[in-house]
């Protein structure tokens, strides 16, 4: 009985000795070096992993820099002076750019909007925009349920007491997370010089959108003929600020707004407004 047991552990043991001995002789055959730039690039990360420069993480953003199937400036939540340094270390010229904020393109919460009835549901943006569209009658707004902040890695949303996201433009890092997420595109991601917008995305006929919401773009025109020719555009009922002629924020005629769809980002009384 013992002698069939020390013979079963000699046994094991020499079988444990032998594929140890492989897999030391495969390490060192098949060893593959690393790159010592993949370290120098992740250094100089934020390594949030947020996924915002379309790769699974921070690493595997590094790697795909090194082997040149990345940009060096691809990570949209890193800093100008981190991007430079990643920039030197694969020995490319880049541009920093302008950073990018989300822009929450609607002023219509439960103050403002009409209901066609109670949601219950999962309390998720997708699941009721895919059931019905949640509580609120307008199609195009907010469903005001929050996916937008679940998703932020920054803490930079928060719902305020109207139900509609709001953006803390200090901590916001443009990973565009949020603007992914959101179901009716209500989220734009914008430069930040960008700071006049019109708040809706209402494209029902004036009549209709005023019934749905008493902050809807009614397509009045007031503000496109305050402007320069092509600055400010009608499109299917709603007015669009084009920023490819739009490089300024001009005094336009707010206050004869209807609804007061214009914000203007940076000035106290729009950010109250907004909030």
């Amino acid at each position: 009985m013992i002698s069939s047991i020390l013979i079963s552990m000699a046994s094991m043991g020499g079988m444990g000795l032998l594929f140890s001995a492989g897999l030391a002789v495969a390490n060192k055959k098949f060893y593959v070096a690393e790159d010592p730039r993949i370290t120098a690039v992740m250094e100089e990360l934020p390594r949030a992993n947020c996924g915002g420069c379309g790769y699974p993480g921070c690493a595997n953003f590094a790697e795909n820099v090194v082997s040149g199937t990345a940009l060096a400036n691809g990570c949209p939540v890193n800093t100008a002076d981190g991007t430079e340094t990643i920039a030197r270390i694969m020995g490319v010229d880049v541009e920093t750019g302008e950073r990018l904020i989300a822009r929450v393109i609607c002023r219509g919460g439960d103050y403002e909007t009409a209901k066609k009835g109670t949601y219950h549901g999962i309390m998720s943006c997708t699941a009721a925009h895919l059931m019905g569209g949640g509580d609120r009658l307008c199609d195009y707004g907010c469903i005001g349920y929050g996916e937008c902040v679940d998703v932020c890695p920054f803490d930079a949303m928060y719902m305020n007491e109207n139900h509609l996201p709001v953006v803390i433009e200090d901590k916001c890092t443009g990973c565009g997370n949020c603007a992914d997420v959101c179901p009716r595109d209500v989220i734009e991601m914008h430069p930040e010089s960008h700071k006049l917008f019109i708040m809706c995305k209402n494209e029902d006929a004036p009549k209709e959108a005023r019934q749905t919401c008493i902050k809807a773009c009614i397509g009045c025109g007031i503000c496109i003929r305050a402007v320069e020719e092509g600055e400010i555009v009608l499109e299917d009922n709603l007015a669009r600020i084009n920023y490819d002629k739009y490089g300024r924020v001009p005094v336009i005629p707010t206050e004869k707004c209807a609804p007061g769809s214009f914000v203007t980002f940076g000035e106290e009384e729009s950010a109250e407004a907004a909030a």
